[in-house]
């Protein structure tokens, strides 16, 4: 089996395929976790706890079975993925938000439950720590979240690669890219083929180009593309804070508290771009916002600013399984903004492609499906 890409995608395939025994190859283009991967933020959202679909429960589940799968992770290889169930806090602005706020209370109560596990949507009156978030933040109140968690991005990735390093049947080549797919090979830019039985793609916003490039179901052809490039950007202050804080969000700000007095801030999301790996003003912008939410935060240095290209495929959602006219051609890609979150159910899925068995995702999800959305015209 061919993996193309080492992001978060990739990495979690390769090491669900050494523990089935798969023969694999993984190849990055650069180096793995290079992309959007080797980001700061690493918030774990939920999503909103009404309208509970197929949708919500995989990633109600995914966040649940992550604690676990982060666990063997890091006795397998001795490394901490930088993991904690750490919750969130939503200040409300608005008075129209309390009373939604409340409803959603309802919703987490009957919803966010796994085995005797309860996950809690809390409405609090005050800030429940003035340091953190200040209460003008919430002049409505805030929500306090007991499901969201946050994960260290580049302590995860170098876990997951660790754990490769060390596997008997997963090779890995950095500095190869795939140009085209042919029906057994994938075509690299020196020219060299490489053959599989199957191949996921994994690799990020490079994914939609070459799947692209296999048409829609039956041959048909793909009116727009199967996804786009949204540019991220955030960074990374040293504050000496408590690593269990939980996360803050509020309009498209994430504050995240990390390990050894580090605190993740972000993120942008960029439809135009001129450069997509250059910070400027609107990182300066989100920084300034945090810096006026959080006490904490006002005299905290900046230690980094990053950015990076993010993956969404056409229909939003992220994007697995096989094509309709080339099953050995298995897609993995466009989580966007919840790839940290689900990747590894989303491995999961890719894998069962392998194997012929049918994929545990929503239908939304399916490559089938982004397909069908590419091939109608606006």
């Amino acid at each position: 089996m061919l993996i193309v890409g080492g992001g978060i995608m990739g990495l979690w395939a390769a090491v669900k395929a050494e523990r089935q025994g798969i023969r694999t190859l993984l190849l990055d283009a650069l180096r793995p976790a290079s992309g959007a991967s080797g980001g700061l933020l690493g918030a774990l959202m939920p999503h909103m706890p009404d309208r509970f679909g197929e949708k919500k429960k995989f990633q109600f589940d995914a966040l649940i079975a992550l604690e676990d799968e982060v666990k063997r992770l890091e006795a397998e290889t001795g490394l901490s993925c930088g993991y904690r169930r750490c919750g969130r806090i939503i200040p409300l602005p608005k008075p129209h938000l309390r009373p939604i706020a409340a409803r959603h209370g309802l919703d987490a109560a009957e919803h966010w439950r796994a085995g005797e596990r309860q996950f809690a949507w809390t409405l609090l009156d005050a800030s429940p720590d003035a340091a953190w978030i200040h209460p003008q933040t919430g002049p409505s109140g805030f929500v306090h979240d007991t499901l969201a968690a946050r994960v260290s991005p580049r302590a995860l990735t170098a876990a997951l690669l660790a754990s490769i390093e060390s596997s008997r049947h997963v090779q890995r080549i950095n500095g190869r890219r795939v140009l085209s797919l042919e029906a057994q090979a994938a075509v690299l830019e020196t020219g060299e083929r490489i053959g599989f039985g199957h191949a996921i793609i994994a690799a990020g916003t490079g994914s939609f180009p070459l799947l692209e490039q296999l048409g829609g179901a039956c041959g048909e052809a793909l009116v727009r593309p199967l996804g786009s490039a949204v540019k991220g950007q955030a960074a990374l202050l040293k504050a000496d804070v408590d690593p269990a804080r939980p996360v803050i969000f509020l309009n498209g700000l994430y504050v995240v508290a990390h390990e050894g007095g580090h605190v993740a801030i972000g993120s942008t999301s960029e439809d135009q771009f001129e450069d997509g790996f250059s910070t400027d003003g609107q990182l300066d912008a989100l920084i300034a916002r945090a810096r006026d939410m959080s006490p904490d935060l006002q005299n905290a240095e900046v230690v980094e600013r990053w950015a990076g290209l993010r993956p969404k495929a056409v229909d939003r959602d992220p994007m697995v399984g096989p094509h309709p006219d080339h099953a050995q051609v298995i897609a993995l890609t466009g989580g966007f903004k919840v790839s940290f979150g689900l990747a590894h159910r989303l491995a999961d899925a890719a894998l069962a492609g392998v194997s012929g068995q049918p994929a545990d995702i929503p239908s939304s999800f399916a490559l089938s499906h982004h397909l069908q959305v590419a091939g109608m015209r606006a």
